[in-house]
């Protein structure tokens, strides 16, 4: 009797309390984003000087992702072929700066397997009682930056990311609600194509 008056306190909290949400484990995350074949959102920029940015984003995995950003900003980023192009809309030059997609941060969520449990590519991974967050880099190459991913749950997704680039410079992307499935043409990623209709 004493034993279960004690414990009988201990029962109404359990029941008060709201229940939360397991973190989000890095085989879910996983299988997540290799499961996000396209997908396009509305998303706001926060960029190293402090200035805000929008926009439209399109994925195409793997490997492919373009940033469409709303005026003033005449910018365009494209990932496609294995480069990361930035056409800049306010010059007459029709050739972007380009980088190999693989040095840069991005690369890690689009890749063909995405694996976060390969050694040493996480480096931090968290809960806050909403959100699952999880820091990640190349594990071959870490002076490449880092990439942290913040995702939702029922149902899993993404939601931010915060990439961390070589120079220490951070970058903040907060995603509108995803629209997945659509049928995005491969000429929205392909850069040559870009450059092309840019030149003449």
């Amino acid at each position: 009797m004493i034993a279960r008056l004690l414990l009988a306190p201990l029962a109404l909290v359990l029941l008060v309390l709201p229940v939360r949400a397991d973190q989000l484990s890095l085989n879910e995350i996983s299988r997540y984003l290799n499961g996000l074949q396209t997908a396009t959102a509305d998303f706001t920029q926060i960029n190293p000087d402090g200035t805000i940015s929008t926009g439209e984003l399109f994925i195409r995995r793997p490997g492919r992702m373009r940033f469409e950003y709303e005026q003033p900003d005449p910018t365009l980023v494209m990932a496609g072929g294995g480069q990361v192009a930035i056409f800049d809309g306010g010059s007459n030059i029709a050739t972007p700066e380009q980088y190999p997609l693989a040095r840069t941060p991005l690369n890690i969520i689009l890749e063909r397997n995405v694996d976060l449990s390969r050694r040493n590519m996480v480096t931090g991974h968290s809960y806050d009682g909403t959100a699952t967050t999880v820091r990640a880099q190349d594990p071959q190459h870490p002076e490449y930056g880092s990439i942290e991913l913040k995702f939702t749950d029922n149902p899993v997704e993404l939601r931010q990311w915060i990439v961390t680039d070589s120079g220490g410079n951070r970058t903040t992307v907060s995603l509108g609600p995803l629209s997945t499935g659509a049928n995005l043409s491969a000429a929205l990623f392909n850069i040559p194509l870009e450059i092309q209709r840019r030149g003449r």
